[in-house]
């Protein structure tokens, strides 16, 4: 078992990855001085892995949407005893999230970290299904599902993503809806954990005042080996094109909200880094308050401090999000499309592209400062297929030409989607 150091040849930083002999990938940064330690335990299943198979399999495996949520909310009781009852004896601080493409479970502490560790890695290994603990946290689940569909932040990204993507699982609640959670048994349960969560499809990611012996040590006491099972997901295919270009709906909100998400090309590994790269820089030169376009919507009160963009991506989805507080944001979409146009006839100001570059690339160094910044990039790299400290060199190699042609390629009215919760009048 040897430990890969892999560097960042312009800052010098410097992490460990160790493919461990269980199957698992352990990835450690020693950051001595620092107090804290964060540990984050993942693996590469999401909301939108519904339909999978197995080198064991004779055919593809569909599943009810919701199940890889449900499915982390009931790793954390297990036979004995609830695990925030361990992690309370010891003073750190639990919890886990399932999103579109990854479950992760996480600990945070400023000592004790060995212990915590070990109860990390083996609840993680150890579910518990039965008819009882399904049938309770159905119900659980079912009003978690309510209260997310009266969230209008919630709302308006997903009814977006629905007039989006035709077919792709993205457009759906990472929870589920209340009929898809019905469906789920601790047969199905235990088919989609003992297909997922094998260590060959998981990654463990930490970082703090440790020592990387001291871990690998731990890893070896309580990572059970298991083979690869030639675990295959698929998605149906996607068209380039929009459902539909606008969805309103009116809720009881304190004002007016808006996603405007542009359709883009997806891709992956480091293909897709220097998209997501170029669409974020994209989106500063369109949010930035102090160029004009911004400037003057701001005084015209058609936007507010709110405004702003953001990249969303993974497997087989890729969009520029758009969104913010305004009574009017048709004029932003066409505020925002005239001002592309613009750039694409006038070019980017260098000036305005090389302060931008620069502060993503502060930003980035300056996370490489934060513990729980780093235990997520190193998760983050993995499952997006990447390795740390590649970020850092793209963002360093990009010119607003690839801005350019980021916008020209991807940056179309015609795959724009905006979707509005109006408040009640």
């Amino acid at each position: 078992m040897e430990k890969d150091i892999l560097t960042c040849t312009r800052t010098g930083d410097s992490c460990i990855h160790v493919k461990h002999r269980s199957g698992l990938d352990i990835y450690i940064c020693e950051m001595n001085g620092f107090s804290s330690i964060e540990a984050q335990f993942g693996t590469k299943y999401g909301s939108i892995n519904t339909v999978f198979k197995t080198s064991s399999d004779s055919g593809y495996t569909c599943v009810p949407e919701g199940i890889a949520h449900f499915l982390e909310h009931k790793l954390f009781e297990n036979e004995d005893c609830k695990v925030f009852e361990l992690y309370a004896q010891t003073g750190a601080s639990c919890n886990a999230m399932t999103s579109f493409d990854r479950t992760c479970y996480f600990f945070s502490c400023s000592k004790n970290y060995e212990e915590n560790l070990r109860i990390l890695l083996k609840f993680v290994q150890e579910p518990y299904f039965t008819k009882e603990n399904v049938d309770k946290e159905m119900g659980i689940i079912g009003q978690e599902i309510k209260m997310t569909n009266d969230n209008p932040e919630w709302r308006v990204f997903f009814n977006m993503l629905g007039c989006m993507y035709h077919a792709h699982p993205v457009k759906t609640d990472i929870a589920g809806t209340a009929e898809s959670i019905a469906k789920i048994d601790a047969d199905l349960l235990y088919k989609c954990y003992d297909t997922f969560y094998n260590l060959n499809n998981m990654v463990l990611s930490i970082a703090g005042n440790i020592s990387a012996d001291k871990v690998l040590e731990i890893c070896d006491e309580c990572l059970h080996p298991c083979a690869d099972k030639g675990l295959e997901c698929v998605f149906p295919d996607e068209p380039d094109s929009i459902v539909r270009p606008e969805i309103r709906e009116t809720q009881p909100v304190g004002a007016s909200i808006f996603n405007l998400g542009c359709k883009c090309s997806s891709s992956a590994g480091l293909e897709r880094l220097r998209a997501v790269t170029a669409a974020s820089v994209a989106s500063s030169l369109l949010t930035d308050p102090a160029l004009p376009m911004c400037e003057k919507l701001l005084k015209d009160g058609i936007i507010n401090s709110t405004f702003g963009g953001e990249v969303f991506y993974g497997s087989g989805y890729f969009t520029l999000i758009f969104s913010g507080e305004s009574d009017f944001p048709e004029l932003v979409r066409e505020a925002l499309f005239s001002e592309i146009d613009r750039l694409l006839t006038e070019g980017i100001n260098e000036k305005d592209f090389q302060r931008i570059k620069k502060s993503s690339y502060g930003a980035l160094v300056t996370e490489l400062n934060n513990v729980e910044a780093v235990t997520n990039l190193m998760l983050s790299s993995y499952i997006d297929g990447i390795s740390p400290y590649d970020t850092i060199e793209v963002i360093s190699a990009l010119t607003s030409a690839d801005v350019m042609d980021f916008m020209r390629r991807e940056l179309r009215r015609d795959r724009a989607v905006l979707s509005i919760i109006e408040k009640e009048k």
